[in-house]
């Protein structure tokens, strides 16, 4: 489905525009009265077409194909979001998430540099591994980081690359992505948020399971996470945009950890029940990788000037159940 590109006018570049997120962030682009948009993917996959419907853009491009196009086309970009990845996290093989996640980062790095474009990646809290070093987005811990999957490592390969970089993108900005949840997360199937899964486990059987603890410092239940409403990190996406501050990795969470069984009575409560949980063995494919708490530290895009609220977990989840999932809605 190829536009026009028009050579005086500016573009917005949205690579993972068809998955969860960069689906989200093209709808939110558009709210904000911006539909100069060029939409990067990989489009064949059916059940990932319906977060695209009603959205505005100028085209799409299929992702292996995108720097050929860009040479053939020449479009005048004004920020790129470069938010696609591979995000399975139960991918072992790194060779996999080597090519999407650090080798074609760089080409859009390198990419940026050359055209002066600035540039928003997503980068993820998996880096953090299981915590030993905090939670605190300092550029200093970065090389010293241990993640506990080939995800992680290959988003924590490409933030090493980014600061050893003396070639730079007039402004970047690396977000590293808490537990992200929110409508357009259909077609994730075992990667979707846990609040995907509590809805279709409460309609199903009127409950949800919950990995139980395998370690005798958390109750079962009460593994944490900082759990981040996907339309606050549309909000400090287009903020970046607009407000370019100082080039760094940034965290983006809330800032406070929650339990999962916060989370599943949250999901309850949006559909106006009482919590019904039960407890299983985690898998032990990933029981080794597990991490069992995470809690973004803020200070640093606070510092930088973003001062809105985020959502609470409660009005989060609510908004989340009540008006997309009920409804099988999409944003």
């Amino acid at each position: 489905m190829e536009g026009t590109i028009e050579k005086r006018k500016e573009y917005i570049v949205v690579t993972g525009a068809a998955g969860f997120i960069g689906s989200c962030l093209v709808g939110y682009l558009n709210e904000k009265g911006l539909t100069g948009l060029i939409l990067v993917d990989e489009f064949g996959r059916s059940d990932k077409s319906h977060n695209l419907e009603g959205k505005q853009y100028t085209c799409k491009v299929e992702r292996e194909g995108f720097f050929d196009w860009l040479v053939e086309h020449q479009p005048t970009i004004k920020f790129i979001f470069h938010i696609g990845a591979r995000t399975d996290t139960t991918e072992f093989n790194y060779s996999i998430h080597e090519h999407l996640n650090v080798e074609y980062s760089q080409k859009i790095w390198k990419y940026c540099t050359e055209k002066k474009i600035p540039l928003a990646y997503a980068s993820s809290a998996a880096t953090y591994g299981a915590g030993e070093l905090g939670y605190e987005d300092s550029h200093a811990i970065i090389p010293r980081l241990k993640p506990l999957n080939a995800y992680g490592i290959s988003k924590n390969e490409f933030d090493k690359w980014a600061l050893l970089q003396k070639e730079q993108p007039p402004f970047w900005a690396g977000l590293k992505f808490f537990n992200v949840y929110g409508p357009n997360e259909y077609h994730k199937a075992r990667m979707a948020s846990v609040i995907f899964h509590s809805f279709n486990q409460i309609k199903k059987d009127g409950e949800v399971k919950l990995f139980r603890s395998h370690r005798p410092d958390y109750k079962d239940g009460w593994q944490l996470r900082d759990f981040v409403y996907v339309k606050d990190l549309l909000k400090i996406c287009y903020w970046l945009m607009e407000h370019q501050p100082a080039s760094a990795i940034y965290n983006l969470g809330t800032g406070k950890a929650r339990s999962f069984e916060d989370l599943v009575k949250a999901t309850f409560a949006g559909l106006d029940m009482s919590p019904h949980i039960t407890f299983i063995d985690m898998p032990e494919d990933i029981r080794d990788k597990y991490q069992y708490f995470t809690e973004a530290n803020m200070n640093k895009l606070r510092a930088a000037g973003y001062k809105d609220a985020f959502y609470s977990l409660e009005e989060g989840v609510g908004d989340y159940v009540r008006n997309y999932l009920a409804k099988k809605a999409y944003y």
